[in-house]
């Protein structure tokens, strides 16, 4: 008995020494925030409702417990802490925020919806970091503290970007486009679209471009006031990479969620929207490509 005792005692010793206590206080003290502490997993929760702006899902006033409470959870680790957490966002907060977040040393991990019909637009955030405490906190704050600037400038959500109205004919120079991708792009009534493929594996059988792993990229509008849109394919380990080159480039970030389920790598995926020059922003895709490690650039017209 005296033995298992001993080797209980040592195993909580191990775990103990594994680990640093979080310093709750601190915590509250840089986020600004009153959190709750859940002693039997260890961890403590940082929360508050978006009350600032009213939300109506379905034509229903939605109360902010009904799933509308920004969060931050911090947990011990041998290296200080590691925090996760969900951002409550509106469509004019998102690429602020993300952007706060990736300067600060957070992963964003997903963006996505949680309701339809639901007026404004709410959109969902996820956070990951790991560190000392108080430089999570303060990361945290940061990112929190954007939506307020925002919503302090203008109370309620924006419906648009706010750029100039695009020409309504499409007239999209190709030629400097294929040059920057060093591809031919397809091209449809002044529009072009170029498509990355790469390959990958699900349930043992290969995939690829047109079984829906790649990385793709349509233009509009005209050679000096384009719109870029497309959806980037990225495996977990370039995701950070890729965002952080993209808002470098002030590409906007409008989801980052998943299209498959046991393939090989694992695949994330994400969607984007970029206003500018076109040549400008060819360039910025291709900065993004290249720090994914897209090597295999395959279009419609090369088949």
């Amino acid at each position: 008995m005296r033995i298992y005792l001993l080797i209980i005692l040592s195993c909580f010793a191990s775990l103990a020494a594994g680990s640093t206590a979080l310093d709750t206080a601190k915590i509250d003290q840089v986020t600004a925030l009153k959190g709750k502490f859940n002693e039997k997993e260890g961890v403590y929760k940082v929360t508050f409702p978006r009350s600032d702006v009213k939300i109506a899902v379905d034509g229903w006033t939605m109360p902010p417990f009904m799933g509308l409470g920004t969060w931050a959870a911090f947990t011990p680790t041998k290296d200080g802490a590691m925090v996760m957490g969900d951002t409550v966002l509106f469509e004019d907060e998102v690429n602020a925020a993300m952007s706060a977040a990736l300067d600060n040393g957070f992963n964003v991990t997903a963006l996505h919806n949680h309701f339809f019909f639901d007026h404004p637009k709410v959109y969902f955030m996820h956070i990951e970091g790991e560190g000392a405490v108080d430089k999570l906190a303060g990361a945290v704050r940061k990112v929190y503290n954007v939506t307020k600037q925002i919503r302090a400038a203008n109370s309620q959500p924006k419906d648009s970007f706010g750029a100039l109205p695009l020409p309504q004919k499409n007239s999209i120079n190709a030629a400097p486009l294929n040059q920057i991708f060093e591809a031919q792009g397809e091209s449809k009534d002044g529009m072009l679209k170029f498509t990355f493929g790469r390959p990958a594996k699900m349930h043992g059988t290969n995939i690829a471009k047109d079984m829906g792993v790649n990385t793709w990229a349509a233009f509009a509008g005209s050679d000096d006031n384009a719109i870029v849109d497309g959806d980037f394919a990225v495996t977990e380990d370039e995701l950070q990479a890729v965002l952080k080159s993209l808002r470098k480039d002030k590409i906007n970030i409008v989801a980052i969620h998943q299209h498959m389920t046991h393939e090989e790598p694992r695949m994330i995926f994400f969607h984007y929207w970029g206003r500018g020059r076109a040549k400008d922003l060819a360039e910025a895709l291709k900065n993004a490509s290249l720090v994914a490690g897209l090597q295999e650039v395959s279009s419609p017209l090369q088949n």
